[in-house]
């Protein structure tokens, strides 16, 4: 049967229509705020969090043998082309380990608009890495083989299918399928666009991603901190909520480098079907010998960053449809003399609005955050980024890090602003860590400024100089630029309706036990008008 296009007048009819809704349910806009600041407290009847998964679950364990594909997840790369990733053979963990020979294993995608039929195929890079310990008694670590295929010449509004592996062995994965997404235009837009970070592989990580992968996403942004693989010592065992109170000996924040491929064999049932964009956090930083970082998140994920011009997996930029997202780099140099703000500037200057009039833009950690946990943590990012961001007209940031849920009104520089970005804090995907309940602005839950000191970074924590909070570091009441705040694990799903209106809404988890009702939801307007650079500055 084939697949029904929609005129861009029944779109219309469909907007309109949404409209009437709208105003039935009485779900509002922006246009609507500032809003009164909301807090929804933490449900008592509820755990604060959960263990992590045994590496012996059904949904962590390995089932394929030998070279067999698994781990399989997308990626997008251009609008016309796709990355799709997938590891092969045994990873080694122990205090000696060999490495496997890459070379053993070709990386082939075969691929077709027709199931079993397979018109296509491209061919890639492979690869290993090794987490090594300089420390008597910490186990080293050495993956399995990694691969990595671009497949190119895909149309928009598609399914593929597809398999991968290597044909001279007789080695290849079962058939898989996905859909591409539309071309940049104003008037095409990825139906559902999930938003999640802080993940981890708890319970409630699994209901997170049951909930979300039953909203049928379109594409996932992940905001960093994946797996908390670090929140173990080399040798396994059970992960702990603080490491260091758990393990005040450590020599070295240890990871237990298995949990990522179990991660990944978790996660693969969605992101082998739905491309998953991510972003690094400060757990996947990852110290090991030779003060070498990072060296996982870096080998294991494709992201379009030779694509985008930035040649650094830690920010990169896409189009998906009508929407240009950026993803940001805490944890590298992002200050105005660097590199990362050099490529941003030139990035945002080549954005055409009237093909992508929505700019979305995703890093790890918030710089508007009114709980106790990292707050003001970030301050020295803002200061070097943020007034660029904002004379571009960035229209939603998308932040974790903190583990729990806050929507800010639109804001810059600390004051409402009606040409703000929407910032939205999602660190709420249910990793062992647990939620976080305390806000800044309650009696006794300010942090000191020595607090919060970043992994990445200097400190630039500053008392308020304007506003209600004038001269203090914290408030004393929920900042005025913070419209909702909750502490329940879930996510979120983007949907843009056109070129002005999105639908934003955050579903938390409960709502999969039978609680219908949305925690938050609200429509994005975009003023292009008013909120033009000259119309700003100019004001």
């Amino acid at each position: 049967m084939g697949k029904i296009k929609i005129s861009a007048g029944f779109r219309i009819i469909l907007f309109v229509l949404g409209f009437i809704l709208v105003a039935a349910q009485k779900i509002p806009t922006t246009l609507d705020g500032p809003f009164q600041p909301v807090t929804q407290r933490f449900d008592s009847s509820l755990r604060l969090g959960s263990d992590d998964l045994p590496m012996d679950h059904p949904r962590l364990k390995r089932n394929v043998t030998g070279m067999f594909p698994e781990q399989i997840a997308l990626a997008l790369s251009t609008p016309t082309s796709m990355w799709i990733s997938w590891i092969t053979g045994d990873a080694q963990i122990g205090l000696n380990v060999a490495a496997l020979d890459p070379s053993t294993v070709a990386s082939e995608v075969w691929y077709g608009k027709e199931s079993g039929k397979y018109t296509m195929n491209k061919t890639g890079v492979s690869l290993v890495y090794n987490q090594l310990y300089p420390y008597e008694g910490l186990w080293n670590y050495t993956s399995g083989i990694i691969h990595h295929v671009r497949i190119e010449g895909l149309e928009p509004e598609t399914k593929y299918y597809y398999k991968c592996g290597d044909s001279s062995l007789a080695a290849a994965s079962e058939e898989f399928v996905f859909e591409t997404l539309p071309l940049p235009s104003p008037n095409n837009y990825p139906p559902r666009i999930a938003v999640v970070g802080d993940l981890g592989l708890t319970s409630n990580s699994s209901t997170t991603i049951d909930h979300l992968t039953s909203n049928d996403p379109s594409i996932i942004l992940m905001v960093g901190d994946l797996t908390y693989a670090n929140q173990y010592l080399t040798t396994g065992g059970k992960g702990a909520s603080c490491f260091s109170c758990q393990f005040p000996d450590a020599p070295i924040r240890e990871t237990y480098q298995p949990r990522w491929d179990g991660w990944r064999r978790f996660m693969e049932p969605l992101i082998s079907r739905v491309p998953m964009m991510v972003v690094e956090g400060n757990h996947e930083i990852e110290p090991q010998a030779a003060g070498v970082t990072f060296k996982s998140y870096l080998s294991r994920f494709s992201v379009p960053s030779n694509e985008s011009g930035s040649n650094s997996n830690f920010y990169y930029s896409f189009d998906a449809g009508g929407a240009h997202f950026i993803m940001l780099g805490a944890y590298t140099d992002y200050n105005q003399t660097g590199i990362q703000y050099a490529w941003l500037k030139d990035d945002l200057h080549k954005i055409d609005r009237s093909v992508t009039p929505w700019v979305v833009a995703a890093w790890h950690p918030p710089w508007y955050n009114s709980y106790s946990s990292h707050y003001q943590e970030f301050e020295c990012m803002r200061l070097q980024m943020e007034e660029l961001l904002y004379q571009y007209g960035i229209d939603i940031v998308f932040s974790g890090h903190v583990h729990a849920y806050e929507r800010m009104n639109r804001v810059y520089n600390h004051t409402l602003d009606p040409c703000g970005p929407v910032y939205i804090t999602v660190g709420d995907g249910g990793n062992i860590e647990k939620v976080e309940v305390d806000h800044a602005d309650e009696p006794g839950k300010c942090p000191s400024p020595g607090d919060n000191v970043p992994e990445f970074g200097g400190v630039c924590h500053l008392n308020f100089s304007s506003g209600p909070a004038k001269g203090q570091f914290c408030w004393d009441r929920q900042p005025e630029w913070s419209a909702y705040r909750e502490s329940s694990f879930g996510h979120g799903i983007l949907e843009v309706v056109n070129s002005t209106h999105a639908l934003w809404t955050w579903h938390r988890n409960q709502e999969i036990y039978g609680l219908n009702t949305p925690g938050d939801q609200i429509y994005i307007v975009r003023q292009p008008q008013l909120c033009s650079s000259a119309s700003k500055f100019s004001s």
